[in-house]
């Protein structure tokens, strides 16, 4: 018998456990197991070793046990956003956001108007690249009522409903064409936080490269959210012009730095490439300055001059100029290691944590002491006239992690984590303030490889102002080796990790390949947390509006009218047919079909798929849809239930003929 079974410890007793679950679930690996008692041989045959069976026993999830978070994971240029169980990993769902999904018949018959709220000067925009989803929250906790997520690439930012998990906002900045900081939530949800990117002339109008200093600036938006709503309000919603460096992440204050926003940026240097002409390039010539500048941004101060009339309406939306930022005290910088990609806050508020990916340290600013900088006042300011605090009277310390340091999460022991992408390594290192880890000091307190260059983590309720601790995800930008090869193009990488040891016991627990494009950002919640909708509340809900639909079709009123050209269909649904099952139109008409599903049984989806007209719904149980489409092309065209239902599922189909016009 092994050594660490006769032990009879912890670890002796989750290898044993986590080797009866591989007996049963490896069994066909093995050709001599035949019983559970068989694990020593699947285990030595498959080359297991004990911490593969306690990775195995940490995140086994039997059929039937719900997993107890729920992460939220950007879709990268897929423009979705990933739903992933843990412990098990699994994915739960994709949610259509910027892209249409004809599974969910997004952009297919239903979704149109959302996805129409993102299109920019009437062109049609049909991708995004999802970054940063933010939950959100209460009193600093995440509440499991709304998802929030920016596209990088056209400046937009999606609203998603939690009780059915579907979209029903997206909203375009009309003063800028890309952003990076978004999306973050203040602690109790009333703004989030859409920062900028690169440098660009307000609402991207002509100017020469040859006057970036005069003429381009950087940007962060707040979008006044609307609870009672659940939507963006556009007009209470806001943007602060700021100087033309480029704006990477940004984060919100909490508790005692409530009211606040840090964003970090780099290219102080005001770079503008030009490789082909013979100047350093971009890579080079935006990380030259020793510095970059940390944003502090009076939140509640810029919420006060907009609301007395300090905004100037700009290409339709509510700008307060750079000039009067400064004039009111809205906008401060601070030194921070140059080319940072990560500005975080501890949960107390206390603390911003930055990382500088050309500095092996992060550095730890304190609130407090910013405060009292922006008192003592100061003789520097930036080319544009930007109050510049000290670095030596604002830093509170710096720790040396590792090469690459980029993001940083924290847990419920008083300790953070930092990504090292050049190192592929997860540091864990504590904080040394009042109420965290004082008698540990800033000290570094061990390290995990990856295998990976790591980008983004995320910690259970890690953004949150109590943190759960015990897992932390890696999201991880390269594949390498660790999957079978599918072709040139690699799937990125998650990886789970153990944090619930003390220490340096950190332990990989799961590798899960994302093929949906690059993640960037998650958070991960509580599934406690959540009150998803099992059915809608009433049968011919309208899952846009959250309430009964004024045109839902009752039993009963099915049926074909006509008004000219303009034809009506309401029709019904429910296992296993739909009413009427014929529709005969004729050429040239203007069709507005209307289908209500009856069912009030969990999980009783049906769809709705017709060729040619690009028509596929998903209907769940209670839902009301109405799409429209014109009858261009006569024939005959056979509907059917694109999800599966019933055992008559193939039966449940219809007819739509469509007579040539005389």
């Amino acid at each position: 018998m092994p050594k660490f079974l006769r032990s009879r410890n912890w670890g002796g007793l989750l290898f044993l456990l986590g080797a009866l679950v591989l007996a049963f679930t490896f069994r066909p690996w093995s050709t001599n197991a035949q019983t559970s008692s068989d694990w020593q041989s699947i285990a030595a045959e498959r080359g297991l070793s004990e911490a593969d069976m306690r990775a195995a026993m940490m995140t086994y999830t039997p059929s039937g046990m719900l997993d107890e978070y729920v992460m939220f994971a950007s879709g990268g240029h897929g423009g979705q956003v990933l739903v992933i169980g843990l412990p098990s990993m699994r994915l739960l769902r994709t949610i259509a956001v910027f892209t249409p999904e004809p599974w969910q018949g997004y952009g297919y018959g239903v979704g149109e108007e959302t996805l129409a709220g993102g299109f920019i000067d009437g062109q049609e925009i049909t991708w995004g690249d999802t970054h940063h989803p933010a939950l959100s929250e209460t009193n600093g906790e995440y509440d499991g009522n709304w998802l929030f997520v920016g596209d990088k690439a056209n400046a937009r930012v999606a609203v998603i409903d939690l009780r059915d998990f579907e979209t029903k906002q997206i909203v375009h900045n009309p003063l800028f064409l890309n952003d990076h900081g978004g999306t973050f939530v203040t602690q109790n949800s009333d703004y989030v936080i859409e920062g900028g990117a690169y440098g660009l002339p307000i609402a991207s109008e002509y100017a020469p490269l040859a006057d970036y200093q005069s003429s381009y600036r950087g940007m962060i938006t707040f979008w006044r959210f609307d609870q009672a709503a659940g939507r963006i309000d556009y007009s209470q919603s806001f943007a602060l012009e700021l100087p033309p460096y480029w704006q990477d992440l940004c984060d919100s204050g909490k508790l005692v730095s409530d009211g606040w926003i840090f964003c970090n940026s780099f290219n102080t240097e005001m770079a503008t490439g030009g490789i082909q002409a013979g100047n350093p390039p971009f890579e080079a010539g935006v990380s030259r300055n020793t510095t970059d500048y940390l944003h502090v941004i009076n939140l509640n101060g810029a919420v006060s001059v907009f609301e007395s009339g300090g905004a100037e309406m700009v290409n339709g939306f509510n700008l307060i100029r750079l000039e009067t930022a400064i004039a009111n005290n809205l906008l401060y910088f601070i030194p921070e290691p140059r080319s940072p990609h990560g500005v975080d806050i501890a949960p107390g508020g206390d603390y911003i944590v930055v990382s500088g990916k050309l500095d092996p340290h992060v550095t730890i600013y304190s609130f407090q002491r910013i405060m009292d900088a922006i008192a003592a006042g100061t003789s520097e300011f930036d080319p544009f006239g930007v109050p510049v605090l000290p670095l030596e009277t604002t830093m509170e310390a710096q720790v040396e992690l590792g090469l690459g340091p980029l993001h940083t999460q924290f847990d419920n022991q008083g300790y953070a984590y930092t990504s090292l992408f050049l190192d592929s390594a997860i540091a864990r290192w504590s904080l040394g303030g009042e109420g965290y880890r004082p008698q540990d000091g800033w000290t570094l307190q061990g390290r995990i490889p990856v295998q990976y260059n790591v980008g983004h983590i995320a910690a259970a309720e890690g953004d949150t102002t109590s943190p759960d601790g015990r897992f932390l995800l890696a999201l991880n930008k390269w594949s390498v080796d660790r999957f079978l090869s599918t072709g040139p193009l690699l799937p990125q990488n998650f990886q789970l990790i153990d944090i619930s040891q003390p220490g340096d016991q950190l332990q990989v627990l799961y590798d899960m390949p994302i093929t949906a494009a690059e993640p960037h950002y998650a958070q991960i919640i509580a599934a406690s947390t959540l009150h998803a909708w099992d059915v809608y509340p009433e049968v011919g809900w309208d899952s846009q509006t959250q309430a009964v639909a004024a045109d839902a079709v009752q039993p009963g009123t099915e049926g074909v009218t006509r008004d000219g050209n303009n034809v009506t269909v309401r029709m019904t649904v429910i296992r296993s047919h739909y009413n009427p099952e014929w529709v005969e139109i004729q050429e040239g008409d203007h069709v507005v079909w209307t289908i209500t599903s009856l069912e009030r049984a969990r999980d009783a989806t049906h769809g709705f798929g017709v060729p040619y007209y690009n028509i596929n719904l998903s209907i769940e149980p209670g839902e009301s849809i109405t799409f429209e489409f014109d009858a261009t092309r006569p024939g005959v065209f056979s509907w059917y239930c694109t999800e599966f239902c019933s055992a008559l599922h193939l039966e449940m189909m219809g007819y739509l003929t469509i007579a040539p016009s005389r």
